[in-house]
């Protein structure tokens, strides 16, 4: 396994993957060729006579195969049945391959069908699909390999100066004309192609019999889902040594039309590759040794036309990085420092590095704690994190890092809040139109369609939100004052995005108030009803009396305006005793003739007042006579105990009635 340097600066971005995929060294008997579709490496020795060493990503193959001229490339079909081989401009060889039995002996070949046309290149497509370009056009084969045959399926005639693919779209982009900045890009789909609209590369100017756009300035990717074409542009009528030089950015549009959408200022001169990393552009300069990182989702400057963009942080070397050399024992292994930026290099899409001559083939990788390092605008750095495909874990850390920071971070907190709950919503939608089928209607301001980039999005929920960041606030690194502005703020981001709030983020604010004795703030919240009524809300509303006395108040009048709280308004006054205002809540919402004798008899039981108690049997007598045209109570009302303690107390009274009693049961069944 290899290691990289034991270096400590923390504020480098870029690294390369620890465990790069060893291979045999280019060497006067060994050729290396790569397939970037698969991404594995070929070292052909002795054209193969003496092996052909195949290494990717879980690869490992060995086979021989016959010398019958120099390789010019050699690929394996997608599903590694078939091995092409070119060894001239004119043709293409084929040999059956299984894991089993290796190379199949018999080679069957396809040439190319333009006649005296040149083989420029070819790429495997679609299953057993391959696409040979040619200096006069493009030619789409089938391949069966049971009857070792080739068929054409597609030809389409154009001069053809280079070509690039791309595996992760099936674009491929052809360069025509003599200056070559002529671009026709070719959608491949399964048995055909299809042409997109033909454009032009803006160019400087070039020294004569050089073409315009070289293919080396030229990459294929897909950001952010969409096909892109991104140009490396040197400074007009300079050289690549002086002036500055930018990169273009053009967008394909479902696969009709193109057009140049971003422009990503370099600030320099000099050699350039180009990578992409989590849908960010990475440009590597020689002459300095530093990449830069760029965005095109983050806001740039737009001339009306295009979007102007600057590196996100500034430019900065890889991480060092050392290679494990073998020693005579296991103990005597060292570690050699590797040269980074080095002219050996070659660079590959998406985040390749090739080093031919060391025989290393390295994945570019982000290291996104240095960047939050870097980016030093709070809002603008929250978005690119939650453009990061493995970035919740550090938002979230950098989320709490901004509450302790606080007042500082003050003014950006609404906007990240909107931010945050823009994508918020955009997930919320796009879950219920699947679940239902059909578009739910938004009021939104400003936001009439859910846009397609929340896809790419990291959406932190309110769950999120509570569990790691606004419930973890402690005194003593925030004001209390501050933790309810946060909360309030978070509250009327989610209610601008029509988003219900969760409960337990009132019970927060709650909380907070009390612990804080803010009590005639928590009062004006519960009165312009800024905390939404809700069961949950009224029940620690009175749980909270003893600290907060009028508490019990506001619970009892929440739990009137949720409007179904009938039963917990009821135990909560039996609770507290209140027996005959919970009698006459029970009148008052014609609840009487439902409601359970035994629980009220217990309750005015259990005050050991005798009269209270005569005042509520006499209530239910009264009911019972009503409804059953007697005053005995029914046996499923199991009330029985306490018609014989009424007897008990009242044994030989007149009925077991007196003044007092009678003006409390005229004042409950009025």
């Amino acid at each position: 396994m290899e290691t990289d340097d034991q270096d400590t600066n923390d504020d480098y971005y870029l690294e390369l993957s620890c465990d790069p995929i060893k291979f045999e060294s280019i060497s006067s008997l060994t050729n290396v060729f790569f397939d970037d579709s698969k991404q594995q490496v070929f070292a052909v020795r002795s054209g193969g006579v003496t092996g052909v060493s195949v290494k990717g990503p879980n690869l490992n193959i060995n086979f021989r195969m016959e010398d019958k001229g120099a390789v010019i490339s050699i690929k394996f079909s997608p599903d590694m049945n078939i091995l092409a081989i070119q060894r001239s401009n004119s043709s293409v060889e084929f040999v059956n391959y299984s894991p089993v039995v290796g190379l199949d002996n018999i080679e069957y070949s396809q040439p190319c069908k333009g006649k005296n046309a040149s083989i420029l290149g070819f790429v495997w497509t679609h299953g057993n699909e391959i696409l040979l370009v040619t200096d006069y056009g493009v030619e789409l084969f089938q391949v069966n390999p049971e009857k070792r045959t080739v068929r054409v399926l597609k030809c389409l005639s154009l001069g053809v100066n280079w070509f690039v693919f791309c595996p992760q779209s099936y674009l491929v982009l052809l360069s025509s004309g003599t200056a070559g900045n002529q671009m026709q890009a070719l959608h491949v789909t399964p048995g055909n192609l299809h042409k997109l609209t033909k454009f032009e590369m803006e160019t400087g100017s070039t020294k004569p019999g050089k073409l315009a756009v070289s293919e080396r300035d030229v990459a294929l990717a897909v950001l952010y889902g969409t096909p892109c074409i991104i140009l490396l542009r040197h400074q007009p009528g300079a050289n690549r040594s002086t002036g500055s030089a930018s990169v273009y950015v053009y967008t394909v549009h479902k696969m009709t039309t193109i057009r140049r959408s971003h422009i990503l200022k370099l600030d320099v001169s000099g050699r350039f590759a180009i990578n992409v990393v989590d849908n960010l552009i990475i440009v590597h300069h020689q002459a300095s040794k530093t990449s830069m990182i760029f965005d095109i989702m983050l806001p740039g400057v737009s001339d009306g036309t295009v979007m102007h963009h600057t590196s996100v942080a500034a430019a900065k070397p890889m991480k060092p990085y050392s290679l494990k050399v073998p020693g005579a024992t296991l103990s005597n292994e060292t570690y050699q420092p590797c040269q980074l930026y080095s002219p050996n290099w070659v660079v590959f899409q998406p985040n390749i590095i090739i080093d031919a001559k060391l025989g290393c083939l390295w994945f570019v990788e982000l290291k996104l704690e240095a960047l939050v390092k870097l980016i030093t605008d709070k809002v603008l750095l929250v978005e690119f994190l939650m453009q990061r495909t493995n970035g919740k874990h550090i938002l979230i850390k950098v989320l709490k890092n901004f509450m302790i920071l606080l007042p500082i971070s003050l003014m950006d907190m609404p906007t990240i809040f909107d931010k945050l709950n823009c994508v918020y919503r955009n997930h919320l939608e796009s879950e219920i139109q699947n679940q239902m089928g059909t578009p739910l209607q938004n009021n939104i301001k400003n936001q009439s369609t859910i846009t397609e980039d929340y896809k790419y999005k990291l959406s932190l929920d309110q769950s999120d939100m509570y569990s790691y960041i606004l419930s973890k606030f402690s005194e003593n690194t925030i004001e209390p004052k501050m933790i309810v502005w946060v909360l309030l703020e978070y509250i009327r981001s989610l209610a601008e995005h029509e988003i219900p709030v969760q409960h337990y983020l009132h019970e927060l604010i709650i909380t907070t108030l009390v612990e804080r004795k803010a009590y005639y703030q928590l009062h004006q919240l519960l009165q312009y009803h800024v905390v939404v009524d809700s069961k949950p809300l009224a029940c620690l509303l009175l749980s909270l009396e003893n600290l907060y006395p009028a508490a019990h108040q506001l619970a009892l009048d929440m739990l009137k305006r949720v409007g179904n709280a009938h039963e917990e308004i009821i135990e909560v006054l039996l609770s507290k005793g209140y027996i005959l205002a919970a009698l006459r809540y029970v009148r008052s919402v014609g609840m009487v003739d439902q409601m359970s004798a035994r629980k009220f008899l217990e309750a005015a039981k259990a005050t050991e007042d005798a009269t209270l108690f005569h005042s509520v049997y006499k209530f239910f007598e009264q009911r019972n006579l009503r409804l059953h045209n007697t005053t005995a109570f029914t046996k499923g009302e199991h009330c029985q105990p306490y018609v014989q303690h009424f007897k008990y107390l009242f044994q030989g009274t007149d009925n077991g009635c007196n003044s007092d009693t009678n003006s409390n049961v005229t004042t409950i069944s009025s």
